[in-house]
Order: C-alpha cells, then structure tokens, then sequence
C-alpha cells in the first residue's frame, strides 16, 4: 500500500539509491510516478506492505518501509531492486551508483572513490563540507545522518584535525 513519504514512522526502513547523473524534473516525475504504482502493489510472501518513495535533489531515490505494517522479505526487497533496475535499463541510469556525493557551492558534485584524498588536499573537501551518507537504516537517520560533515564519515581519517 502506498502512503505518503511524510506519513511514515521515524523507525521507517529506508533503501536510499542514488542516480548516476542529475536528472531532468520530468525525469524525476516519472521515477515517482512509476515506483509508487510499484509500491502500491508491494507485498511480502501475498501481504501488503505500506511502503513510500521520494526523489530528493534530481540524484536520490529513497524508498521507505513501514515495517510496524508487515515486514519485508527477501522477495520484496529483491522485487524493489529489481524495479530501480528495470528503470534504469528503460532510461539509461544507474541507480546503483557508488560515487561520492557532496554540497559544493549549494551545488551537488560528485567524484570517484579515489579521487577524495585529492579533493581534500586542494581544498574542495573540507572537514565542513557536507557529504550524503547512504548507508542509512531508516527515517530518523535519513533525518539526521544522510548528510553529514565530512569529519563525521569515513572520510575523517584524511583530516589533520587540532585536539584540545
């Protein structure tokens, strides 16, 4: 069953995606429109599950879980993999992009894994820029640990930071 993104619980299970280039706003509105048809008919095992998506800054899709509902199994989450797949075939995307993914002069930019010590050593990655955490778990922590300062991620060990 379909619900609204906002309408989900805080303990929500997330599955964040992120897109391999920015998209189009009608290309976003699409995504939506065809992952909450895809949603509303998700179930686990013939019971419904109460699921949400969302496409944040034309580069993520976050699909949400109301597990307090019923909760999802190894089919389900396999059945919403499939559908990002099936989409990104049908117009060209990856949604299984693993670049990082930061703020930059209120612009999102992106960079290959090894390109990051050579980011922070000439400034572009500082320890306040922020970055996307997309391992996160569910909506309280998309909330508060999506976005996080560089020195708070995996990516606080390029940093010479003062100790008091």
């Amino acid at each position: 069953m379909l619900i609204s993104f906002n309408s989900m619980p805080e303990n929500a299970r997330v599955w964040v995606y992120q897109v391999n280039r920015n998209l189009a706003k009608a290309e976003s509105v699409y995504i939506q429109q065809v992952l909450e048809e895809q949603i509303g008919n998700w179930a686990a095992h013939g019971a419904g599950l109460s699921g949400a998506v969302k496409v944040f800054f034309n580069r993520f899709v976050i699909i949400a879980l109301d597990e307090q509902q019923n909760v999802a199994s190894g089919c389900s989450i396999d059945a919403s993999t499939r559908w990002l797949k099936e989409l990104g075939s049908e117009m060209s995307l990856d949604f299984f992009d693993r670049s990082i993914i930061f703020w930059h002069n209120d612009e999102l930019n992106c960079i290959e894994l090894p390109q990051v010590k050579n980011f922070i050593e000439n400034g572009i990655i500082t320890p306040e820029t922020i970055i996307f955490n997309n391992l996160v778990t569910n909506l309280q922590e998309v909330k508060a640990k999506w976005q996080i300062k560089a020195t708070e991620s995996w990516m606080k060990r390029f940093f010479k930071l003062e100790t008091h």
